[in-house]
């Protein structure tokens, strides 16, 4: 037994759980949890909290699905991030093929920061308004 608690998964709030799901199931390469796959073709689908795993079955993120959701208006303070995902990527090659990815999978550019030499990055928001960075990052 662990002297501390472990992270099971990042939960983020979603108006359509599985439509956020989906962005990032195909923009980060997960798969559902068992049992947590969209329902066959024609049946409704009332899953309100989905979980994505990676290839070997840990759990990454969580998506919860609510009535309301009240998107940031980041860079504006009026709202603020709350949190936000990076994502690191090798080289501004790959960054500028993961943020075309994500655009079409239907991400919008919130800051382009590309220009900055020792950390280029985009900030998106995914398709419920969660901002997330793209950003190329060394392992450390």
């Amino acid at each position: 037994m662990s002297d501390y608690p472990r992270l099971l998964h990042t939960a983020i709030d979603a108006t359509d759980a599985r439509g956020l799901s989906e962005f990032y199931r195909h923009l980060l390469g997960l798969t559902y949890r068992p049992g947590d796959e969209p329902p066959p073709d024609g049946d409704e689908d009332e899953a309100d909290w989905l979980v994505l795993v990676d290839g070997q079955g840990g759990r990454v993120l969580a998506i919860q699905e609510v009535e309301e959701l009240a998107a940031t208006t980041w860079p504006v303070p009026l709202i603020p991030m709350q949190m936000h995902l990076d994502f690191g990527v090798a080289d501004r090659v790959t960054l500028e093929l993961h943020r075309r990815r994500a655009e079409a999978l239907g991400a919008r550019l919130l800051l382009d920061r590309t220009h900055d030499d020792t950390e280029p990055l985009y900030v998106l928001a995914d398709p419920a308004g969660h901002p997330f960075c793209l950003l190329v990052a060394t392992e450390d």
